[in-house]
């Protein structure tokens, strides 16, 4: 991690133990950051049915700040996830892509609109995803994988800017997972034993389904057999539903897959058995292209971004990467072509970049059929 003695710190303390630990690393170094909650619940008129833990997690950080004597403040970011975050969510799903929130999230609020009203005031960043960072020889700085593949999240950090990336710090993101419950147990953190948040990160108990129902309500319409032509039934709404997905969907003589969708007319096409080849693609196409060390990739004449032809890549939260082939199209518009088949591949999706040996992140870039 890189020298921080001297600078200013804010640390992002969410109530879990990973951003917990990250506070104790800090302290145990001699530093003094100031603690800052970021409370991007639901809309007040919900809040009396939709379950929310935000209370419990502002209980767990005031407990770790008070605990090392150390200042916190909890900054509403609520009306700015909803107005950013939420729209752009059910822009998507609307529309028949496939977002992904917590991505956002990252770049429009932890390390966006904090930025606007605490984070301006600070050199450094520090937070607790499972990620590195490291300078090169040059003193570019890039975002780097962590050494616990299940829990790495750079896929998550992949749109964030290139400013936000220079501010940023993961003083956990070297470590696994179980060293980070041992060292909460051995030092008594108030929540060593609390379980990981799991899903968009704001919804707790909240089901994704009933989130996107609340905001778009449904719209039911044909699910057809994609060999045949059959109709299987219905859907009640293709927001309701990802390609590749294989629970859920509700149909006898299964398993049944979710392979495309058409807009238009408002039908979902499902393909029959395990793994149907109609799930896999082994190439597409990507546009927008995100760099968060865009001064390491220098554009040729005609524009285009020099970028490695051999890379690696993801499409979803996995620890599994994949190797690819990445070739220009346009200005805009990249194909990759990947080793082997990936399942579920679906527009609106990032694709996220590495370098072959899956340390670098690159980048990420929308998927596009």
């Amino acid at each position: 991690m890189e020298d921080l003695v001297g600078k200013k710190i804010a640390v992002l303390l969410s109530g879990g133990v990973d951003s917990s630990v990250v506070v104790y690393e800090l302290v145990r170094q001699g530093l003094k950051p100031d603690c800052f909650y970021i409370r991007i619940g639901q809309e007040p008129t919900e809040t009396e049915d939709w379950d929310c833990s935000a209370e419990e997690d502002i209980e767990m950080a005031t407990a770790i700040a008070s605990r090392y004597k150390l200042n916190l403040e909890i900054i509403d970011c609520h009306k700015e996830y909803w107005d950013e975050v939420t729209t752009y969510t059910m822009d998507k799903v609307k529309n028949g892509f496939t977002p992904n929130p917590d991505v956002m999230c990252n770049k429009l609020i932890k390390f966006g609109a904090f930025d606007k009203k605490k984070g301006f005031e600070y050199d450094i960043i520090a937070t607790g995803h499972y990620a590195q960072t490291e300078i090169d020889d040059e003193g570019r700085k890039w975002l780097c994988t962590s050494p616990d593949p299940v829990k790495d999240q750079t896929d998550f950090l992949c749109q964030i800017e290139p400013w936000q990336l220079r501010k940023a710090v993961f003083p956990i993101g070297g470590m696994m997972k179980e060293t980070i419950r041992a060292i909460a147990e051995r030092e008594h953190l108030v929540n060593a034993k609390r379980k990981d948040s799991q899903g968009i990160c704001f919804l707790g108990k909240i089901n994704y389904n009933d989130y996107v129902r609340r905001f778009l309500g449904e719209n039911p319409g044909d699910v057809i057999e994609l060999e045949t032509g059959r109709c299987l039934g219905q859907h009640r709404g293709l927001w309701f539903h990802t390609i590749g997905q294989r629970k859920g969907l509700g149909f006898g003589e299964g398993p049944w897959f979710a392979i495309k969708k058409d807009i238009e007319k408002n039908i979902l096409f499902v393909s029959k058995g395990y793994n149907p080849s109609t799930a896999y693609k082994d190439e597409f196409l990507i546009h927008d292209l995100h760099l968060l060390t865009p001064e390491a990739f220098p554009k040729d004449e005609k524009g285009v971004i020099s970028l490695p032809k051999n890379i690696s890549v993801k499409i979803r939260h996995t620890p599994v990467f994949t190797e690819a082939e990445i070739t220009p199209v346009s200005l805009t518009t990249y194909k990759i072509k990947v080793e082997k088949p990936i399942h579920g591949v679906a527009p609106g999706q990032f694709c996220t970049i590495y370098d072959t040996s899956h340390h670098r992140c690159f980048g990420s870039a929308e998927i596009t059929l």
